[in-house]
């Protein structure tokens, strides 16, 4: 459907990625993973035909359309929401265009032909895509999506130049839906979404009829969307046959399997180099001598790559607070006749992490403003407890920095004594490395000064945190160092977010709001709420609650030492074991190595192959090589599916001897 070959991304002496090639397929769920800086966004942009590749080719078929969604910078006015929504449907008069032109077409072409055939299913997914068109439904389609990502109805005459970024985002993203374009490119499309429009977001996603690659560093949501992925690092790319979780699984592999080749490889290189120095001054094996020198110029060698470094922050102890950190009392807030929630009783006690969750506007904010006490309620009581010292993270935080101070600067002016000497870490640990500390906070992103914003709030002595959606903008990398920091903190968290794999191992109650509904307390964590939510809704429309998950077994007892006697003759047992068992298992494994360096190798000899003008414009040959390419990649994926199958099978071997022993 559209192929990528040997394309180079370079901006001033860096190089983002060189030689980059793959393809991607009809309907695939495709994630770019990797850390920020990487160059997933970049890819998106020449793949959107945003930004030129400085080599490199990418094909297309003719009359593709790409759809690409920024993670920011859409500024929308002048028009209605339902006006410029109404715009996506003007390409319904090229759609009609391309009918007549193909149809036109079909008369000079065999009908016994596989292009025949081609052409006629390009005709008829072209008409299915023009029903979407009929004027009598285009009003209600526009209204179903606005409504999924939480516009109401009194929106849709107001103009877009009143919404905010976020809300502008929402309507880039309605347009980018009605549209329904053949490839899909979404960068970090949840940054600007609540829970409710996260979860129609993802089921629209799941029913699209069109291919998306997808960047995010929501996890649960690459893991539920996408089937494939291609994950960025130090400069290079390299492709997996699953998602998210299966990345990381296979990387974990990938890597066991380099280090086993590279430790190979030197054995072969000094068994060579000692064989050359021992026969170097004999005349009589001069040629051989100089062959093999030859030999080991010509290795292509093998290179490990350093781990990225671990890089952990830690909380200095809190202070202590009383143990009714913040309680309200028949609380109420209304900002003139708008009613955000009435009679709510909550109390938030010392070490207790809580996620607050709901549609925007439901009044998560301002409770967020009421329990830092920078706004007072309109009616009832609001008060924190004893010696209790707050900090508090939110998006505006960013936008109120002084643009002529550096990064460092920044930070260090509200460092208390015991994190001043930790400023250079964290901010590493939040991607700003080397010089970057030193840039002016004026001409960075905005997605770099909120990270700015956070590291701030961070290093700022408190025991109660408030953080509104802290994870926007943070790679996976610097979510788990925020998360570690959380979970080990101990003091007490409130958490505005949808963020389901950084939520979860972090929070232990939900706080839900919601529009003309009391504020609702649930005992555990992100998926226990949605687990609840779905239930509830279950039972709404009668259907019977999921069966619940099996106990786990109780922890089986120590056996009793054996004798000595006993115990030497398990031993040589297990000794013999490893011999007979573990030796050709190893072998198997070694050969199933080989077998996964031949198919990479095919895969991309097919993938250089599909991107070939000749190739691409052949709807018969493309197939054939599209074919290919599919038969290599499931060969590929089983070769490893039974490589990790006998890697544990090895491991559990070893550790029952070792245990045995």
């Amino acid at each position: 459907m559209i192929a990528v070959n040997g394309l180079r991304v370079e901006f001033g002496a860096r190089v983002l990625f060189d030689g980059l090639s793959f393809a991607v397929g009809e309907k695939e769920r495709i994630s770019f993973a990797g850390p920020n800086g990487a160059g997933k966004s970049t890819l998106m942009k020449c793949l959107g035909g945003i930004l030129e590749p400085n080599a490199g080719i990418i094909s297309k078929p003719k009359g593709f359309e790409v759809g690409y969604l920024p993670q920011e910078g859409i500024h929308i006015k002048g028009h209605s929401l339902m006006e410029e929504c109404e715009g996506a449907f003007a390409e319904a008069r090229t759609i009609q265009k391309r009918i007549d032109q193909y149809s036109a077409e079909l008369d000079s072409i065999d009908p016994r032909s596989a292009p025949y055939a081609d052409m006629l299913n390009t005709i008829g997914d072209l008409e299915l895509k023009l029903e979407h068109f009929d004027p009598a439904r285009i009003k209600p389609r526009i209204e179903a999506i606005l409504n999924g990502l939480g516009f109401q109805r009194e929106d849709l005459q107001r103009d877009c130049g009143e919404f905010s970024g976020g809300w502008q985002m929402r309507i880039a993203m309605a347009k980018l839906f009605l549209r329904e374009p053949g490839l899909m490119l979404l960068d970090e499309p949840t940054n600007h979404l609540d829970i409710d429009a996260q979860r129609w977001m993802e089921n629209f996603l799941e029913n699209y009829r069109g291919a998306i690659i997808l960047i995010s560093h929501d996890l649960a949501l690459l893991d539920s969307l996408t089937t494939r992925t291609i994950a960025f690092h130090h400069g290079r790319a390299e492709e997996y046959a699953g998602n998210y979780s299966f990345y990381l699984t296979e990387h974990s592999h990938r890597k066991e399997i380099l280090k086993k080749q590279y430790a190979s490889q030197q054995r072969e290189i000094q068994k060579t180099q000692q064989w050359i120095d021992r026969f170097r001054s004999k005349a009589s094996k001069a040629s051989q001598v100089q062959s093999r020198v030859k030999q080991l110029e010509k290795m292509e060698r093998i290179t490990l790559e350093k781990d990225d470094s671990q890089m952990n922050f830690a909380f200095p102890p809190p202070p202590n607070s009383a143990h009714c950190v913040a309680k309200l009392e028949h609380a109420s807030q209304s900002y003139g006749k708008l009613t955000v929630f009435k009679d709510l009783d909550i109390e938030i006690n010392r070490g207790q992490k809580i996620a607050v969750v709901g549609p925007n506007g439901a009044g998560k904010s301002t409770f967020c403003r009421l329990v830092t006490g920078q706004e007072a309620p309109s009616a009832g009581l609001c008060e924190l407890g004893n010696r209790v010292k707050t900090s508090f993270f939110s998006q505006n935080h960013a936008d109120e920095l002084d643009p002529s101070k550096t990064v460092i600067a920044t930070v260090e002016e509200v460092a208390s004594r015991e994190t001043a000497a930790q400023v250079r870490n964290l901010l590493g640990c939040f991607l700003f490395r080397g010089d970057d500390v030193f840039k002016q906070v004026g001409i960075l992103s905005g997605g770099e000064r909120s990270r700015v914003a956070l590291v701030r709030m961070l290093v700022r002595p408190a025991n109660f945190l408030i953080l509104d959606e802290p994870t926007n903008h943070l790679d996976v990398q610097s979510q788990k160092v925020l998360q570690y920091a959380i979970q080990n903190y101990e003091g007490t968290v409130i958490i505005v977010s949808h963020n389901r794999a950084f939520l979860d191992p972090c929070v232990e109650k939900t706080l839900e709001f919601r529009q003309g509904q009391d504020p609702k307390l649930y005992f555990g964590n992100l998926s226990y709420y949605l687990d609840k939510k779905e239930e509830e809704e279950n039972l709404k429309r009668g259907k019977p609650a999921p069966a619940k998950t099996k106990a786990a077994a109780p922890a089986a007892v120590a056996a009793p030492r054996l004798p000595a006697k006993e115990r030497r003759k398990r031993e040589a047992e297990i000794r013999r074991k490893r011999t007979q068992i573990l030796k050709p298992l190893d072998a198997k494994l070694e050969i199933l190595e080989g077998q996964i360096s031949d198919f990479e190798a095919a895969k991309t000899t097919l993938t250089e192959h599909l991107s070939k003008p000749e190739i691409s414009s052949d709807a018969d040959e493309l197939r054939k090589a599209t074919s290919a390419y599919q038969g290599v990649a499931d060969k590929l994926e089983k070769v490893f599916s039974e490589w990790s199958t006998l890697s544990d099978e090895a491991e559990t071997l070893r550790a029952e001897l070792d245990a045995g022993a």
